[in-house]
Protein backbone atom coordinates (compact mmCIF):
# COMPACT_ATOMS: atom_id res chain seq x y z
CA UNK A 1 0.00 0.00 0.00
CA UNK A 2 1.66 3.22 -0.84
CA UNK A 3 0.64 6.44 0.99
CA UNK A 4 1.15 10.14 -0.38
CA UNK A 5 0.56 13.89 1.07
CA UNK A 6 0.80 17.37 0.43
CA UNK A 7 0.17 21.38 0.69
CA UNK A 8 -3.29 20.38 1.48
CA UNK A 9 -1.94 17.08 3.29
CA UNK A 10 -3.44 14.46 1.19
CA UNK A 11 -2.99 10.81 1.36
CA UNK A 12 -2.45 8.77 -1.55
CA UNK A 13 -3.42 5.15 -0.28
CA UNK A 14 -1.42 3.57 -3.81
CA UNK A 15 -2.11 -0.18 -4.64
CA UNK A 16 0.75 -1.94 -3.19
CA UNK A 17 -0.16 -4.27 -0.52
CA UNK A 18 1.80 -2.97 2.34
CA UNK A 19 3.58 -0.12 0.73
CA UNK A 20 4.22 2.90 2.46
CA UNK A 21 5.36 6.13 0.52
CA UNK A 22 4.54 9.87 0.33
CA UNK A 23 3.20 11.86 -3.15
CA UNK A 24 2.73 15.25 -2.84
CA UNK A 25 0.60 16.89 -5.32
CA UNK A 26 0.52 20.80 -6.30
CA UNK A 27 -3.15 21.93 -5.60
CA UNK A 28 -4.50 24.76 -4.39
CA UNK A 29 -7.66 23.07 -2.84
CA UNK A 30 -8.30 22.73 0.89
CA UNK A 31 -11.29 20.59 -0.02
CA UNK A 32 -11.23 17.08 1.00
CA UNK A 33 -10.23 15.09 -1.88
CA UNK A 34 -11.33 10.87 -2.50
CA UNK A 35 -8.56 9.20 -1.99
CA UNK A 36 -9.10 5.35 -3.23
CA UNK A 37 -6.39 2.20 -3.07
CA UNK A 38 -7.77 -0.67 -4.80
CA UNK A 39 -6.61 -4.30 -6.00
CA UNK A 40 -8.04 -7.17 -6.99
CA UNK A 41 -6.48 -10.41 -8.69
CA UNK A 42 -7.20 -13.99 -9.65
CA UNK A 43 -6.61 -15.56 -6.13
CA UNK A 44 -9.11 -17.53 -4.02
CA UNK A 45 -8.84 -14.44 -1.86
CA UNK A 46 -10.98 -11.20 0.00
CA UNK A 47 -10.14 -8.45 -2.15
CA UNK A 48 -10.33 -5.08 -0.57
CA UNK A 49 -10.94 -1.40 -1.59
CA UNK A 50 -9.78 1.08 0.81
CA UNK A 51 -11.67 4.68 0.97
CA UNK A 52 -10.94 7.58 2.54
CA UNK A 53 -10.38 11.09 1.93
CA UNK A 54 -7.70 13.64 2.71
CA UNK A 55 -7.01 15.83 5.37
CA UNK A 56 -7.46 19.89 4.57
CA UNK A 57 -4.77 22.31 4.83
CA UNK A 58 -3.52 22.84 8.25
CA UNK A 59 -4.48 19.40 9.69
CA UNK A 60 -2.53 16.46 10.25
CA UNK A 61 -0.90 14.68 7.60
CA UNK A 62 -2.94 11.17 7.07
CA UNK A 63 -6.15 9.85 5.36
CA UNK A 64 -9.38 10.38 7.02
CA UNK A 65 -11.19 6.98 5.86
CA UNK A 66 -14.71 7.09 4.46
CA UNK A 67 -17.61 5.15 5.95
CA UNK A 68 -21.10 4.55 4.32
CA UNK A 69 -20.33 4.30 0.83
CA UNK A 70 -21.72 2.19 -1.32
CA UNK A 71 -19.34 0.47 -3.49
CA UNK A 72 -19.73 -2.25 -6.64
CA UNK A 73 -17.36 -3.95 -9.27
CA UNK A 74 -19.01 -4.64 -12.34
CA UNK A 75 -17.54 -7.47 -14.74
CA UNK A 76 -17.83 -7.81 -18.22
CA UNK A 77 -20.37 -9.17 -18.74
CA UNK A 78 -22.40 -6.50 -16.58
CA UNK A 79 -22.38 -8.15 -13.68
CA UNK A 80 -22.38 -6.49 -10.10
CA UNK A 81 -20.82 -7.17 -7.14
CA UNK A 82 -21.45 -5.34 -3.92
CA UNK A 83 -19.05 -5.13 -1.12
CA UNK A 84 -19.68 -5.42 2.35
CA UNK A 85 -18.01 -2.45 4.29
CA UNK A 86 -15.79 -3.96 6.98
CA UNK A 87 -14.26 -0.86 9.10
CA UNK A 88 -12.06 1.92 8.48
CA UNK A 89 -13.24 2.80 5.66
CA UNK A 90 -12.43 -0.92 4.33
CA UNK A 91 -14.82 -2.11 1.56
CA UNK A 92 -14.35 -6.26 0.66
CA UNK A 93 -15.41 -8.59 -1.49
CA UNK A 94 -16.85 -12.21 -0.68
CA UNK A 95 -14.13 -14.44 -1.22
CA UNK A 96 -16.74 -17.10 -1.94
CA UNK A 97 -19.03 -15.20 -4.45
CA UNK A 98 -16.16 -13.05 -6.50
CA UNK A 99 -12.78 -14.28 -8.29
CA UNK A 100 -11.21 -11.97 -10.88
CA UNK A 101 -10.07 -13.86 -13.93
CA UNK A 102 -7.83 -13.25 -16.47
CA UNK A 103 -9.74 -11.73 -19.78
CA UNK A 104 -12.25 -10.25 -17.47
CA UNK A 105 -12.89 -6.44 -17.28
CA UNK A 106 -13.56 -4.98 -14.20
CA UNK A 107 -15.35 -1.27 -13.00
CA UNK A 108 -14.94 0.35 -9.74
CA UNK A 109 -17.87 2.40 -8.73
CA UNK A 110 -18.40 3.80 -5.83
CA UNK A 111 -21.34 6.33 -4.38
CA UNK A 112 -20.53 8.58 -1.61
CA UNK A 113 -23.10 10.90 -0.23
CA UNK A 114 -24.48 12.82 -3.25
CA UNK A 115 -21.16 12.06 -5.65
CA UNK A 116 -20.72 9.36 -7.48
CA UNK A 117 -17.69 8.24 -9.19
CA UNK A 118 -16.55 5.19 -11.71
CA UNK A 119 -13.13 3.77 -12.80
CA UNK A 120 -11.99 3.19 -16.34
CA UNK A 121 -12.76 -0.41 -17.18
CA UNK A 122 -9.46 -2.76 -15.97
CA UNK A 123 -8.86 -5.67 -18.18
CA UNK A 124 -6.96 -8.85 -16.15
CA UNK A 125 -4.00 -9.75 -18.25
CA UNK A 126 -2.08 -12.59 -17.99
CA UNK A 127 0.74 -12.81 -16.17
CA UNK A 128 3.42 -15.99 -16.61
CA UNK A 129 5.25 -17.63 -13.40
CA UNK A 130 8.10 -16.28 -11.42
CA UNK A 131 10.94 -18.78 -13.47
CA UNK A 132 14.01 -18.11 -11.09
CA UNK A 133 13.93 -16.34 -7.86
CA UNK A 134 17.67 -16.56 -6.12
CA UNK A 135 20.13 -14.62 -4.05
CA UNK A 136 23.68 -14.01 -4.30
CA UNK A 137 26.23 -13.06 -1.49
CA UNK A 138 27.58 -9.14 -2.10
CA UNK A 139 30.63 -7.55 0.11
CA UNK A 140 29.48 -4.82 1.80
CA UNK A 141 32.67 -3.68 4.04
CA UNK A 142 35.81 -5.40 2.40
CA UNK A 143 37.34 -5.06 6.21
CA UNK A 144 35.24 -3.99 9.34
CA UNK A 145 36.88 -2.56 12.43
CA UNK A 146 37.89 -6.81 13.61
CA UNK A 147 39.75 -7.51 9.89
CA UNK A 148 36.91 -9.22 8.40
CA UNK A 149 34.31 -8.86 5.60
CA UNK A 150 30.95 -7.84 6.11
CA UNK A 151 28.57 -9.54 3.48
CA UNK A 152 24.96 -8.89 2.37
CA UNK A 153 22.52 -10.98 -0.02
CA UNK A 154 21.20 -9.91 -3.01
CA UNK A 155 18.08 -11.73 -4.28
CA UNK A 156 17.47 -11.55 -7.86
CA UNK A 157 14.29 -12.36 -10.16
CA UNK A 158 13.77 -13.66 -13.83
CA UNK A 159 10.52 -14.18 -15.64
CA UNK A 160 9.41 -14.72 -18.87
CA UNK A 161 6.01 -14.90 -21.10
CA UNK A 162 6.64 -16.44 -23.99
CA UNK A 163 3.63 -15.61 -25.57
CA UNK A 164 4.46 -11.63 -25.15
CA UNK A 165 1.04 -11.03 -23.21
CA UNK A 166 2.52 -9.60 -20.09
CA UNK A 167 4.46 -6.49 -21.44
CA UNK A 168 4.98 -4.79 -18.23
CA UNK A 169 5.74 -6.32 -14.46
CA UNK A 170 5.08 -5.16 -10.86
CA UNK A 171 6.38 -6.74 -8.07
CA UNK A 172 5.86 -6.54 -4.38
CA UNK A 173 7.10 -8.96 -1.80
CA UNK A 174 6.51 -10.50 2.18
CA UNK A 175 9.88 -10.82 4.60
CA UNK A 176 9.68 -13.46 6.95
CA UNK A 177 12.48 -14.02 9.31
CA UNK A 178 13.52 -16.36 12.15
CA UNK A 179 15.56 -14.48 14.97
CA UNK A 180 17.10 -15.94 18.08
CA UNK A 181 17.89 -13.93 21.69
CA UNK A 182 21.09 -15.26 22.40
CA UNK A 183 20.21 -15.74 26.39
CA UNK A 184 18.52 -18.28 28.40
CA UNK A 185 15.36 -16.88 28.32
CA UNK A 186 11.84 -18.09 27.69
CA UNK A 187 10.79 -16.47 24.84
CA UNK A 188 14.14 -16.78 22.92
CA UNK A 189 12.86 -17.67 19.41
CA UNK A 190 10.06 -15.64 17.35
CA UNK A 191 9.42 -14.57 13.84
CA UNK A 192 9.13 -11.23 12.06
CA UNK A 193 6.90 -11.02 9.09
CA UNK A 194 7.45 -7.44 6.92
CA UNK A 195 6.19 -5.99 3.59
CA UNK A 196 7.52 -4.67 0.56
CA UNK A 197 7.42 -0.56 0.79
CA UNK A 198 8.87 0.29 -2.73
CA UNK A 199 7.87 0.04 -6.21
CA UNK A 200 9.45 -2.44 -8.27
CA UNK A 201 8.23 -2.16 -11.84
CA UNK A 202 9.91 -3.38 -15.50
CA UNK A 203 8.95 -2.56 -18.98
CA UNK A 204 10.01 -5.40 -21.22
CA UNK A 205 7.76 -3.44 -24.42
CA UNK A 206 11.04 -2.22 -25.56
CA UNK A 207 12.68 -5.47 -26.08
CA UNK A 208 11.90 -8.33 -28.32
CA UNK A 209 10.75 -10.61 -26.00
CA UNK A 210 8.69 -10.38 -22.82
CA UNK A 211 11.85 -11.49 -20.96
CA UNK A 212 13.65 -10.27 -17.30
CA UNK A 213 16.71 -11.72 -16.68
CA UNK A 214 17.83 -11.53 -13.26
CA UNK A 215 16.27 -8.21 -11.81
CA UNK A 216 17.76 -6.98 -8.94
CA UNK A 217 14.58 -7.20 -6.78
CA UNK A 218 16.10 -6.88 -3.26
CA UNK A 219 19.13 -5.96 -1.10
CA UNK A 220 19.31 -7.52 2.26
CA UNK A 221 22.41 -5.64 4.24
CA UNK A 222 23.76 -6.83 7.70
CA UNK A 223 22.41 -3.82 9.36
CA UNK A 224 19.64 -6.66 10.54
CA UNK A 225 18.82 -9.86 11.65
CA UNK A 226 17.30 -11.38 9.06
CA UNK A 227 20.32 -13.58 7.63
CA UNK A 228 21.06 -14.71 11.35
CA UNK A 229 19.16 -17.79 11.49
CA UNK A 230 16.75 -17.96 8.52
CA UNK A 231 15.07 -15.84 6.10
CA UNK A 232 12.26 -16.35 3.27
CA UNK A 233 10.83 -13.89 0.85
CA UNK A 234 7.38 -14.54 -0.96
CA UNK A 235 7.27 -12.51 -4.23
CA UNK A 236 3.85 -11.85 -5.93
CA UNK A 237 4.43 -10.95 -9.41
CA UNK A 238 1.65 -8.51 -10.87
CA UNK A 239 0.73 -8.02 -14.90
CA UNK A 240 -0.09 -4.38 -16.00
CA UNK A 241 -1.34 -1.91 -18.79
CA UNK A 242 0.70 0.29 -20.05
CA UNK A 243 -1.28 3.19 -18.51
CA UNK A 244 -0.63 1.49 -14.98
CA UNK A 245 2.89 0.94 -15.90
CA UNK A 246 3.11 4.44 -16.76
CA UNK A 247 1.34 5.29 -13.73
CA UNK A 248 3.93 3.74 -11.13
CA UNK A 249 6.79 4.93 -13.53
CA UNK A 250 5.87 8.62 -12.32
CA UNK A 251 5.15 7.72 -8.82
CA UNK A 252 8.39 5.71 -8.66
CA UNK A 253 10.17 8.81 -10.67
CA UNK A 254 8.54 11.13 -7.87
CA UNK A 255 10.36 9.95 -5.35
CA UNK A 256 13.83 9.02 -6.70
CA UNK A 257 14.01 12.44 -7.56
CA UNK A 258 12.32 14.35 -4.63
CA UNK A 259 15.26 12.22 -2.47
CA UNK A 260 12.97 11.38 0.08
CA UNK A 261 9.43 9.32 0.85
CA UNK A 262 8.12 13.10 2.08
CA UNK A 263 9.15 16.04 0.75
CA UNK A 264 7.36 18.21 -1.48
CA UNK A 265 7.22 17.34 -4.87
CA UNK A 266 5.65 19.39 -8.05
CA UNK A 267 3.88 16.33 -9.57
CA UNK A 268 0.40 15.77 -10.04
CA UNK A 269 -0.41 12.09 -10.91
CA UNK A 270 -3.83 11.07 -12.79
CA UNK A 271 -5.97 8.65 -11.14
CA UNK A 272 -7.98 6.00 -13.54
CA UNK A 273 -10.73 7.10 -11.50
CA UNK A 274 -13.38 10.15 -11.96
CA UNK A 275 -16.54 12.06 -10.49
CA UNK A 276 -19.42 11.39 -12.87
CA UNK A 277 -21.28 13.99 -10.43
CA UNK A 278 -18.21 16.90 -11.00
CA UNK A 279 -15.95 16.09 -13.78
CA UNK A 280 -13.78 18.49 -12.28
CA UNK A 281 -12.86 17.20 -9.20
CA UNK A 282 -9.67 15.72 -8.33
CA UNK A 283 -9.69 12.08 -7.32
CA UNK A 284 -5.91 10.22 -5.80
CA UNK A 285 -5.50 6.54 -6.40
CA UNK A 286 -5.53 4.15 -8.48
CA UNK A 287 -7.94 0.52 -9.35
CA UNK A 288 -5.63 -1.77 -10.53
CA UNK A 289 -7.03 -5.43 -11.64
CA UNK A 290 -3.82 -7.86 -12.08
CA UNK A 291 -3.40 -11.47 -12.64
CA UNK A 292 -0.56 -12.61 -9.36
CA UNK A 293 1.70 -15.24 -9.53
CA UNK A 294 4.03 -15.95 -6.76
CA UNK A 295 7.23 -17.82 -5.70
CA UNK A 296 8.84 -18.20 -2.46
CA UNK A 297 12.65 -18.47 -1.85
CA UNK A 298 14.25 -19.39 2.14
CA UNK A 299 17.72 -18.91 2.89
CA UNK A 300 19.89 -19.81 5.17
CA UNK A 301 23.63 -19.48 4.63
CA UNK A 302 26.38 -18.03 6.65
CA UNK A 303 26.91 -14.40 5.71
CA UNK A 304 30.74 -13.19 7.63
CA UNK A 305 30.51 -10.69 9.43
CA UNK A 306 26.86 -10.44 10.37
CA UNK A 307 26.11 -8.74 13.57
CA UNK A 308 24.97 -11.49 15.53
CA UNK A 309 25.55 -10.15 18.66
CA UNK A 310 26.37 -6.51 17.97
CA UNK A 311 22.33 -5.29 19.00
CA UNK A 312 22.64 -7.50 21.98
CA UNK A 313 25.89 -5.48 23.66
CA UNK A 314 23.40 -2.91 25.17
CA UNK A 315 21.59 -5.86 27.28
CA UNK A 316 23.66 -6.18 30.27
CA UNK A 317 22.51 -3.47 32.79
CA UNK A 318 23.48 -5.23 36.12
CA UNK A 319 24.50 -8.09 38.32
CA UNK A 320 22.37 -9.14 41.16
CA UNK A 321 23.96 -11.22 43.84
CA UNK A 322 22.56 -13.58 45.61
CA UNK A 323 19.05 -14.05 46.15
CA UNK A 324 17.91 -10.38 46.70
CA UNK A 325 15.01 -9.22 45.75
CA UNK A 326 14.72 -7.67 41.92
CA UNK A 327 12.39 -4.01 42.04
CA UNK A 328 10.87 -4.18 39.15
CA UNK A 329 11.12 -7.41 37.94
CA UNK A 330 9.34 -8.20 34.48
CA UNK A 331 7.96 -4.72 34.68
CA UNK A 332 11.24 -2.61 33.95
CA UNK A 333 13.83 -5.10 34.71
CA UNK A 334 14.36 -8.83 33.02
CA UNK A 335 16.50 -11.40 34.15
CA UNK A 336 18.31 -12.81 30.96
CA UNK A 337 21.07 -15.06 32.84
CA UNK A 338 20.41 -17.14 35.85
CA UNK A 339 23.42 -18.61 37.91
CA UNK A 340 23.44 -20.41 41.53
CA UNK A 341 25.13 -17.25 42.90
CA UNK A 342 23.94 -14.19 40.70
CA UNK A 343 21.67 -12.89 37.94
CA UNK A 344 22.42 -10.69 35.51
CA UNK A 345 18.94 -8.36 34.42
CA UNK A 346 18.81 -6.08 31.80
CA UNK A 347 16.49 -3.13 31.61
CA UNK A 348 15.83 -3.70 27.79
CA UNK A 349 13.23 -5.88 27.44
CA UNK A 350 13.91 -6.69 23.74
CA UNK A 351 16.93 -8.29 24.94
CA UNK A 352 14.74 -10.84 27.28
CA UNK A 353 11.62 -11.31 25.42
CA UNK A 354 11.85 -11.76 21.22
CA UNK A 355 7.47 -11.43 21.27
CA UNK A 356 8.78 -7.06 21.62
CA UNK A 357 9.36 -7.67 17.80
CA UNK A 358 7.84 -10.15 16.55
CA UNK A 359 5.88 -13.83 17.01
CA UNK A 360 6.50 -17.07 19.27
CA UNK A 361 3.95 -18.67 15.83
CA UNK A 362 6.14 -20.49 13.18
CA UNK A 363 4.67 -19.55 10.26
CA UNK A 364 2.99 -23.06 8.57
CA UNK A 365 5.04 -22.53 5.30
CA UNK A 366 8.58 -22.68 7.50
CA UNK A 367 9.52 -26.12 7.08
CA UNK A 368 9.07 -26.54 3.46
Amino acid sequence: MAIYSGPVVLSLLLLVSACVTNFIPETNEDNNILVVEGLITDQYRTNVIKISTSFPLGKPMGAKPLKGCQVTITDENNISYNLKESFFGRYITDSTEFRGHVGGTYTLRIVAGNLTYVSSPMEMLPVPPVDSLFYEKEVIVESNEWGRPEEGCQIYLSTYDQLNNCLYYRWDFTETWEFQIPYPVPNSRCWITEHSDNIYIKNTSVYSQAKVTDFPLHFVSNATDRLNVKYSILVNQYSLSEDEYNFWEKVQNVLENVGGLYDVTPVTISSNIHCLTNPEEIVLGYFSVSAVSQKRLFIKDSFSGLPVLYRYNRCFGDTIWGNADIPGLNVYAWVIEDYITYKIITWEKDCADCTTRGTLVRPSFWDQ
